[in-house]
């Protein structure tokens, strides 16, 4: 094997082979040498991004974040307010995970992210994605003049969350077969709204 990759990013790809590994085999099934191979690199190509194991694995986690992360600010910036921001960012979210079904499945089967519910509560721990949905919702509700207490604040935040998250789960479920598009339904506003 050779110690250099040719077809790209070899961070990248021992990434997405971390992945599929984990959710193929479980994540005692990863190592160094199992991406390696996976990529067609010398065992000791991923030292030279990862010192670990455990190190992969954050990788992975902080990979798939900033990509979603990524698609749901380009979603808020394209929104004429926060009312079409917060449906543009569940279709994004549903959309994002539907293409990448194996991105879901590590992140929210294998891994542990903290969402703070209380919505005065800041912290540096928060899942970015939830805390762009947050800052969205209260965006929102203050544009269009609306009072709620806190606790229906972080009801209603749980549901808009729930709604995009439970969709793309159903998405990403191999068995479940629609008598329709996803996309074009993702697109439209029959699911979201």
């Amino acid at each position: 094997m050779s110690d250099t990759y040719h077809h790209g990013n070899l961070r990248e790809a021992l990434i997405e082979a971390g992945i599929r590994i984990i959710n193929e085999s479980g994540e005692d099934a990863l190592s160094l040498r199992r991406v390696a191979s996976a990529c067609g690199v010398s065992h000791a190509a991923p030292y030279a991004h990862f010192k670990d194991k455990d190190e992969l694995i954050e990788a992975i986690k902080k990979s798939i974040t900033e990509q979603l992360l990524g698609e749901l600010e380009d979603a808020v910036r394209s929104a004429a307010n926060a009312e079409a921001a917060i449906v543009c960012m569940g279709k994004r979210y549903v959309s994002f995970f539907r293409s990448r079904p194996d991105h879901y499945k590590f992140l929210f089967g294998r891994q542990n992210i903290t969402a703070h519910l209380k919505i005065d509560e800041k912290t540096d721990d928060d899942y970015p994605p939830f805390v762009l949905l947050k800052k969205t919702y209260l965006r929102y509700l203050k544009e269009s003049k609306i009072k709620k207490n806190k606790k229906d604040q972080e009801t209603e935040l749980l549901k808009i969350w729930a709604s995009a998250h439970g969709l793309a789960a159903i998405a990403c479920m191999s068995g479940v077969i629609p008598s329709f598009d996803w996309d074009e339904m993702i697109e439209g506003d029959d699911l979201l709204r």
